[in-house]
């Protein structure tokens, strides 16, 4: 293959007509010339930190839709799948993302489960992180979200960091609002970087500490308008990526979204490449192309350089994307899952009465939650929320074994009607709702329970799903339709029953995960994430 093109060389900060030489994967020569070039060609985008299953779809198929916007690598932390089935899930998702064109580079997750006040379908334990971090595919070690249990010297979590640190590994982060001596104390036992900054301030000080910081815009995390200030003189030490990102989201942009965004901004050209294309590749040591003789031949042709309007994505000398139609073919899916409790009843859903309680405040756009204490209309002798103020109740629902459900109330989804629900939930993959009834959450979760996982939305009369077959928590089917049918359950959750929020599925699947505060639930209970204890819903 040879390519004529506005080469743009991020490194050595210059612009010029080149053209590029490409045979057997790799980039044979790259020479200058004295003509006049239309389009420009740079090093492909890559997203340092994503849970691909987050997309509701396997690497094969993320794949797909992610090179059409010039992603050509991802740093993926499998722990979603981890959660449900263990080392099997890891292997099933390093088999398939072998399977197509495109440069997945996974962690071996030392938190799983996340907690151990939540019950996960595995769990992966030291000996299993070191025989994953024997693993070629393996890079790093995912991120540590046991920052307690680092800062208090735990052994297990300890031992998982020198094991990556011996085999000169990275080692991720995962510390939202650390800040001060505990935060020092995470640096030095060989954490390198977080994706969980949400303020300048906190971002600043992990910076001046040592840490690199991946500034996240996510389905539900949005930190990019707080962290973007940081680029011009933090540049070198800043990464880009998404963390979850569902399905119609990806089908709509990835991390081109960021570089558009942070050009916007008026930040210098070579400093915010630097940060898409070439920051991830030397921290993590990927094998990923940076547009150099004798590299593989991973970039992306571009028709200007502020739109970026993607002409084609290359990866290994392959034309992946063209005109935004991708090239790679869909596979054969193995469907793995883990799925074992039974149907529940509507008394399950009971709460006493109780005239103050604690209630989970969802926050949009943010993995953080508020804790609010409000007084409850006596309804009856037991206690159905307060709809009408938007106190709904929300409960997860085990879904490895058969036992009873755990139920709290939370604010901020003002569904005016029905109830939705997902065995999407991180961290554990248990089935959430919230629901405006008991009657509601009861047809809800046991929706789920029937397709042995997916994502739901529900009223008295009507019912919509979108099976999830892959551990509760992917789909089998084409990732372009499967982009379709959960953007029109999203908008249903909001159009049809009222919420407000502008991502309720993805909020929802963060309401169980304990590692980020204040309040969260689990199927053991209500949990605060800041004293990471159980506490009573009931505030007496």
């Amino acid at each position: 293959m040879e390519i004529k093109a506005n080469l743009v060389d991020i490194a050595q900060r210059e612009i010029y007509p080149a053209k590029v030489i490409i045979k057997d994967r790799k980039i044979l020569s790259i020479t200058k010339i004295d003509e006049v070039c239309s389009t420009y060609i740079l090093p492909g985008f890559i997203d340092a930190h994503i849970h691909v299953e987050s997309s509701m779809l396997p690497p094969s198929e993320f794949a797909r839709l992610a090179v059409r916007h010039g992603t050509v690598a991802t740093v993926s932390d499998p722990h979603e799948i981890a959660n449900v089935l263990g080392i099997k899930g890891v292997e099933f998702m390093l088999d398939n993302a072998e399977q197509v064109n495109f440069k997945f580079y996974f962690g071996a997750s030392p938190c799983v489960p996340a907690t151990p006040f939540e019950t996960s379908g595995a769990s992966l334990g030291v000996n299993e992180v070191k025989a994953l971090l024997q693993k070629p595919q393996i890079k790093y070690l995912s991120e540590v979200m046991n920052f307690p249990g680092v800062i208090n010297g735990e052994e297990e979590i300890l031992l998982k960091i020198k094991a990556a640190r011996d085999l000169r590994k990275p080692v991720d982060g995962h510390a939202p609002g650390l800040c001060g001596d505990d935060l020092q104390h995470y640096i030095d036992a060989g954490v390198m970087t977080d994706h969980e900054a949400f303020t300048y301030e906190e971002g600043r000080e992990k910076l001046r500490r040592g840490m690199k910081i991946l500034i996240r815009e996510g389905s539900a995390a949005k930190n990019f308008e707080a962290l973007a200030p940081l680029i011009d003189e933090h540049y070198a030490m800043l990464m880009f990526c998404s963390d979850d990102r569902h399905p119609n989201d990806l089908y709509r942009e990835h991390i081109n979204r960021l570089v558009k965004r942070a050009l916007a901004k008026g930040n210098d050209l070579f400093k915010v490449l630097q940060i898409a294309c070439i920051n991830p590749v030397t921290h993590y040591d990927l094998d990923v192309g940076i547009l150099k003789e004798g590299d593989s031949a991973d970039f992306i042709e571009v028709d200007d350089l502020k739109d970026f309007s993607i002409l084609k994505t290359v990866i290994n000398g392959e034309i992946v994307a063209q005109n935004g139609k991708s090239n790679i073919d869909p596979i054969t899916i193995q469907k793995v899952n883990n799925f074992h409790t039974g149907t529940k009843k509507l008394e399950d859903f009971a709460m006493p009465l109780c005239e103050h309680v604690e209630v989970i405040q969802a926050i949009d756009h943010e993995l953080i939650t508020h804790e609010k204490v409000v007084e409850l209309p006596h309804f009856s002798t037991m206690s159905i929320g307060d709809p009408e103020h938007d106190i709904l109740k929300i409960s997860v629902v085990n879904r490895y074994t058969n036992v009873p459900p755990s139920v709290a109330y939370v604010n901020g989804f003002a569904l005016k009607e029905g109830a939705i629900a997902s065995s999407v939930a991180h961290d554990s993959h248990n089935i959430i709702a919230v629901g405006c009834s008991d009657e509601m959450i009861t047809k809800a979760v046991n929706l789920i329970i029937r397709h042995k996982g997916g994502i739901c939305a529900v009223t008295d009369t009507q019912e919509w799903v979108l099976p999830l077959e892959i551990a509760g928590i992917m789909s089998a089917g084409d990732g372009f339709t499967v982009a379709k049918e959960y953007e029109n359950i999203d908008n249903i959750a909001k159009e049809t029953l009222g919420s407000t929020l502008s991502a309720p599925f993805m909020t929802l699947s963060f309401m169980a995960l304990l590692v980020i505060p204040e309040l969260k639930l689990s199927d053991k209970g209500l949990f605060d994430g800041r004293t990471f204890h159980f506490i009573n819903s009931c505030k007496r």
